[in-house]
Protein backbone atom coordinates (compact mmCIF):
# COMPACT_ATOMS: atom_id res chain seq x y z
CA UNK A 1 0.00 0.00 0.00
CA UNK A 2 1.93 2.93 -1.18
CA UNK A 3 1.35 6.68 -0.62
CA UNK A 4 -1.50 7.55 -3.46
CA UNK A 5 -3.49 4.47 -2.77
CA UNK A 6 -3.41 5.36 0.76
CA UNK A 7 -4.66 8.88 -0.03
CA UNK A 8 -7.52 7.14 -2.53
CA UNK A 9 -8.97 4.83 -0.10
CA UNK A 10 -9.07 8.75 2.63
CA UNK A 11 -10.86 9.87 -0.03
CA UNK A 12 -13.59 7.10 -0.21
CA UNK A 13 -13.90 6.84 3.80
CA UNK A 14 -14.44 10.83 3.48
CA UNK A 15 -17.65 10.07 1.26
CA UNK A 16 -20.12 8.96 3.69
CA UNK A 17 -18.82 11.93 6.52
CA UNK A 18 -19.54 14.50 3.52
CA UNK A 19 -22.59 13.22 2.81
CA UNK A 20 -23.68 12.93 6.58
CA UNK A 21 -22.60 16.63 6.72
CA UNK A 22 -24.64 17.41 3.74
CA UNK A 23 -28.19 15.74 5.38
CA UNK A 24 -27.53 17.78 8.79
CA UNK A 25 -27.35 21.12 6.96
CA UNK A 26 -23.29 21.66 7.83
CA UNK A 27 -22.57 22.80 4.78
CA UNK A 28 -19.53 24.73 5.38
CA UNK A 29 -17.79 21.63 6.96
CA UNK A 30 -18.96 19.61 3.93
CA UNK A 31 -17.69 22.47 1.40
CA UNK A 32 -14.34 22.28 3.37
CA UNK A 33 -14.06 18.27 3.67
CA UNK A 34 -14.91 17.92 -0.42
CA UNK A 35 -12.45 20.49 -1.25
CA UNK A 36 -9.84 18.43 0.85
CA UNK A 37 -11.22 15.15 -1.07
CA UNK A 38 -10.53 17.02 -4.48
CA UNK A 39 -7.34 17.78 -3.09
CA UNK A 40 -6.59 14.26 -2.97
CA UNK A 41 -7.40 13.32 -6.07
CA UNK A 42 -4.58 15.65 -7.34
CA UNK A 43 -2.23 14.76 -4.73
CA UNK A 44 -2.35 11.03 -5.36
CA UNK A 45 -2.19 11.37 -8.94
CA UNK A 46 0.52 13.87 -9.06
CA UNK A 47 3.03 11.28 -6.59
CA UNK A 48 1.93 8.40 -8.59
CA UNK A 49 3.37 9.94 -12.13
CA UNK A 50 5.88 11.61 -10.07
CA UNK A 51 7.64 8.89 -8.49
CA UNK A 52 6.43 6.34 -10.70
CA UNK A 53 4.17 4.54 -7.67
CA UNK A 54 2.07 3.13 -10.17
CA UNK A 55 0.24 0.30 -9.40
CA UNK A 56 -3.21 -2.12 -10.95
CA UNK A 57 -4.89 -1.39 -7.43
CA UNK A 58 -4.76 2.23 -7.89
CA UNK A 59 -5.76 2.26 -11.49
CA UNK A 60 -9.23 0.62 -10.84
CA UNK A 61 -9.16 2.24 -7.41
CA UNK A 62 -9.06 6.12 -8.03
CA UNK A 63 -11.76 5.97 -10.27
CA UNK A 64 -13.80 3.90 -8.60
CA UNK A 65 -13.12 6.43 -5.38
CA UNK A 66 -14.39 9.57 -7.97
CA UNK A 67 -17.37 8.13 -8.58
CA UNK A 68 -18.48 7.02 -5.52
CA UNK A 69 -17.73 10.48 -4.13
CA UNK A 70 -19.23 12.31 -7.02
CA UNK A 71 -22.30 10.14 -7.16
CA UNK A 72 -22.97 9.97 -3.72
CA UNK A 73 -22.66 14.10 -3.56
CA UNK A 74 -25.41 14.49 -6.63
CA UNK A 75 -27.64 12.53 -4.86
CA UNK A 76 -27.22 14.01 -1.42
CA UNK A 77 -27.92 17.47 -2.90
CA UNK A 78 -30.56 16.15 -5.52
CA UNK A 79 -31.84 14.55 -2.17
CA UNK A 80 -31.91 18.21 -0.28
CA UNK A 81 -33.31 20.15 -3.20
CA UNK A 82 -30.03 21.93 -3.75
CA UNK A 83 -29.34 20.38 -7.71
CA UNK A 84 -32.39 19.92 -10.11
CA UNK A 85 -33.35 16.52 -10.11
CA UNK A 86 -33.10 15.99 -13.72
CA UNK A 87 -29.29 16.26 -13.69
CA UNK A 88 -28.94 14.12 -11.14
CA UNK A 89 -30.87 11.15 -12.71
CA UNK A 90 -28.18 12.28 -15.79
CA UNK A 91 -25.19 12.40 -13.59
CA UNK A 92 -26.42 8.78 -12.00
CA UNK A 93 -27.39 7.26 -15.17
CA UNK A 94 -24.26 7.48 -16.90
CA UNK A 95 -22.09 5.83 -14.47
CA UNK A 96 -24.87 3.18 -14.17
CA UNK A 97 -25.08 2.53 -17.78
CA UNK A 98 -21.32 2.62 -18.26
CA UNK A 99 -20.36 -0.01 -15.39
CA UNK A 100 -23.83 -1.59 -16.62
CA UNK A 101 -21.82 -2.17 -20.50
CA UNK A 102 -18.47 -2.91 -19.62
CA UNK A 103 -19.79 -5.95 -16.97
CA UNK A 104 -22.17 -6.78 -20.07
CA UNK A 105 -19.06 -7.17 -22.66
CA UNK A 106 -17.01 -8.90 -19.94
CA UNK A 107 -20.23 -11.57 -19.57
CA UNK A 108 -20.23 -11.66 -23.44
CA UNK A 109 -16.65 -12.56 -23.11
CA UNK A 110 -15.77 -9.52 -25.17
CA UNK A 111 -13.92 -7.50 -23.20
CA UNK A 112 -13.26 -3.43 -23.76
CA UNK A 113 -10.49 -1.75 -22.89
CA UNK A 114 -12.07 1.36 -20.38
CA UNK A 115 -9.44 4.81 -21.08
CA UNK A 116 -11.04 8.17 -20.41
CA UNK A 117 -11.81 10.91 -23.79
CA UNK A 118 -11.42 13.90 -23.46
CA UNK A 119 -15.27 14.77 -22.95
CA UNK A 120 -15.19 12.51 -20.03
CA UNK A 121 -12.62 14.52 -18.35
CA UNK A 122 -14.01 17.70 -19.00
CA UNK A 123 -17.28 16.09 -17.58
CA UNK A 124 -15.64 14.97 -14.29
CA UNK A 125 -13.82 18.59 -14.05
CA UNK A 126 -17.55 20.27 -14.63
CA UNK A 127 -19.14 18.11 -11.98
CA UNK A 128 -16.38 19.13 -9.50
CA UNK A 129 -16.68 22.68 -9.59
CA UNK A 130 -20.17 22.55 -9.65
CA UNK A 131 -20.22 20.58 -6.53
CA UNK A 132 -17.96 22.56 -5.20
CA UNK A 133 -19.88 25.77 -5.98
CA UNK A 134 -22.84 24.45 -4.60
CA UNK A 135 -21.21 23.87 -1.29
CA UNK A 136 -19.33 26.85 -1.17
CA UNK A 137 -22.43 28.77 -1.82
CA UNK A 138 -24.39 27.10 1.12
CA UNK A 139 -22.10 27.08 2.99
CA UNK A 140 -19.94 30.67 2.80
CA UNK A 141 -23.25 32.48 1.26
CA UNK A 142 -20.78 33.88 -1.63
CA UNK A 143 -23.22 34.93 -4.16
CA UNK A 144 -22.74 32.31 -6.50
CA UNK A 145 -26.20 31.63 -7.89
CA UNK A 146 -25.56 32.92 -11.41
CA UNK A 147 -22.12 30.80 -11.84
CA UNK A 148 -24.34 27.88 -10.18
CA UNK A 149 -27.11 28.17 -13.02
CA UNK A 150 -24.33 28.16 -15.83
CA UNK A 151 -22.34 25.08 -14.35
CA UNK A 152 -25.40 23.22 -14.08
CA UNK A 153 -26.68 23.76 -17.70
CA UNK A 154 -23.02 23.10 -18.64
CA UNK A 155 -22.61 20.09 -16.70
CA UNK A 156 -25.72 18.76 -17.85
CA UNK A 157 -24.76 19.11 -21.11
CA UNK A 158 -21.46 17.15 -20.51
CA UNK A 159 -22.75 14.64 -19.21
CA UNK A 160 -25.38 13.63 -21.68
CA UNK A 161 -22.84 14.01 -24.40
CA UNK A 162 -20.04 11.84 -22.79
CA UNK A 163 -23.15 9.42 -21.89
CA UNK A 164 -23.77 9.18 -25.74
CA UNK A 165 -19.45 9.04 -27.04
CA UNK A 166 -19.57 6.33 -24.20
CA UNK A 167 -21.91 4.10 -25.88
CA UNK A 168 -21.12 4.96 -29.54
CA UNK A 169 -17.75 3.01 -28.92
CA UNK A 170 -18.83 0.54 -26.85
CA UNK A 171 -21.61 -0.49 -29.50
CA UNK A 172 -18.52 -0.14 -32.50
CA UNK A 173 -16.79 -2.23 -30.17
CA UNK A 174 -19.66 -5.06 -29.82
CA UNK A 175 -20.34 -5.12 -33.40
CA UNK A 176 -16.49 -5.26 -34.79
CA UNK A 177 -15.73 -7.51 -31.75
CA UNK A 178 -14.40 -10.95 -33.44
CA UNK A 179 -13.33 -13.78 -30.99
CA UNK A 180 -10.71 -15.57 -31.26
CA UNK A 181 -10.79 -18.79 -33.07
CA UNK A 182 -11.31 -21.58 -31.34
CA UNK A 183 -7.92 -24.14 -31.58
CA UNK A 184 -7.98 -27.11 -33.73
CA UNK A 185 -8.27 -30.17 -32.61
CA UNK A 186 -5.63 -32.44 -33.87
CA UNK A 187 -6.93 -35.52 -36.34
CA UNK A 188 -6.27 -38.83 -35.04
CA UNK A 189 -5.04 -40.66 -37.66
CA UNK A 190 -6.79 -43.77 -39.05
CA UNK A 191 -5.08 -47.07 -38.08
CA UNK A 192 -3.85 -49.45 -40.95
CA UNK A 193 -5.99 -51.94 -42.25
CA UNK A 194 -5.51 -55.19 -40.47
CA UNK A 195 -4.70 -57.60 -44.06
CA UNK A 196 -7.03 -60.40 -42.57
CA UNK A 197 -4.86 -62.45 -45.49
CA UNK A 198 -7.50 -63.11 -48.27
CA UNK A 199 -4.91 -65.07 -49.86
CA UNK A 200 -3.30 -66.36 -46.80
CA UNK A 201 -3.44 -70.15 -46.40
CA UNK A 202 -4.39 -72.28 -43.06
CA UNK A 203 -1.82 -75.07 -42.59
CA UNK A 204 -2.66 -78.25 -40.85
CA UNK A 205 -0.55 -81.13 -39.93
Amino acid sequence: MNIPNALTLARIVLVPLIVWLIITHEMAAAFVLFLLAGLSDAADGYLAKRFGWHTELGAYLDPIADKVLLVSIYLTLGFTNHLPVWLVIAVASRDLLIIGAFILSWILSRPITVSPLLVSKANTLAQLVLASLVLAELGLGLGLEPFVTICVWITGALTILSATVYFWVWLKHMASYEPQPAPLLAHKSCPEPINTGANSQVRTS
